[in-house]
């Protein structure tokens, strides 16, 4: 299963210089003439641009240390179409600063908000951010899933609690559908796409990093709760970020990405419990009835 549900991305700055929170994507794409380039992000017109082996994850959330009269700002920046809760922290002795680090927030989706305000003088600081999806005061409902596969065949490689990866709290209400690369996957409840990635290639046998590289969709509903569906192909992905999507919407394909026993789709329904991300159990109506997920 991907990291990407769980502690998403730690940035680590010095307010004597900015650092890309991005820095760690590497992507080949090829040009009108067939050219491959390789940067850190693909051009606009860039051609089956790819993120290659040992790329990173888009980060969740941004630092951005902005100097001011005699002070430092720390923002922190959400790309995704929905909230993230950050923690800003600081490595060694912590400066002056109003709120004292550590600072937690909540950042609404696309915007920025000031975290703390850091006294100009002393040392350099340095300073952590970690952010996790969602809002800490989700309220899940009693809601029934749908099927996330387009597909009568069922085949449960692995359940709740299942032994191979299902183990923590982020997944331990995981459920692993067997699914042929391709097979078209469907949103099994209405919402908004709030994060997707797609870049990612399959992993190479022996890969200890696949983890990091699986390419997925979540999903963010409207009480708070959000649905991951990953592992999806390479290119994969068919909806955009902030895209409204209703029950059957067809997502993208199943595929065989990150940290894979073999081709299948790994659902999962999460909330943010407080810079925790942990998974809760679900109903689900299957191609010949109720399904049961037990391992």
């Amino acid at each position: 299963m991907p990291s990407s549900n769980s502690v998403l991305f730690t940035a680590i700055l010095l307010l004597a210089c900015g650092m890309d929170a991005r820095a760690g994507e590497v992507w080949r794409w090829t040009d009108a003439n067939g050219n491959p380039h390789y940067a850190d992000r693909p051009a606009p017109d860039a051609r089956s641009a790819r993120r290659i082996g040992h790329s990173a994850p888009a980060a969740i959330a941004r630092l951005r240390v902005e100097q001011g009269d005699g002070e430092y700002l720390a923002w922190a920046q959400n790309p995704l179409d929905g909230p993230v809760e950050v923690l800003l922290q600081v490595s060694g002795r912590p400066p002056q600063a109003t709120p004292a680090l550590p600072a937690r927030a909540t950042v609404p989706a696309r915007t920025e908000v000031l975290l703390t305000r850091i006294a100009g003088h002393g040392g350099a600081a340095q300073l952590v951010l970690t952010a996790v999806p969602g809002h800490s005061g989700a309220r899940p409902r009693d809601i029934e899933y749908g099927y996330p596969l387009d597909t009568r065949n069922l085949r449960i490689e692995q359940g709740w609690g299942g032994g191979f990866s299902h183990a923590d709290a982020q997944n331990r209400h995981a459920v692993d559908f067997a699914a042929p690369v391709g097979t078209p996957v469907i949103a099994a409840r209405d919402g908004t796409v709030m994060h997707t990635e797609a870049g990612f290639d399959e992993a190479s046998p022996g890969d200890h990093e696949a983890v990091t590289r699986a390419n997925f969709v979540r999903v963010l509903h409207d009480d708070g709760t959000m649905a991951l569906y990953a592992h999806l192909d390479a290119g994969g992905v068919l909806v955009t970020a902030g895209q409204r999507v209703r029950r059957g919407t067809r997502l993208g394909r199943s595929g065989n990405t990150g940290l894979s026993s073999g081709p299948h789709l790994h659902f999962v329904v999460q909330v943010n419990r407080g810079l925790s991300l942990e998974s809760i159990p679900f109903r689900m109506f299957g191609p010949q009835g109720i399904l049961r997920f037990q391992p």
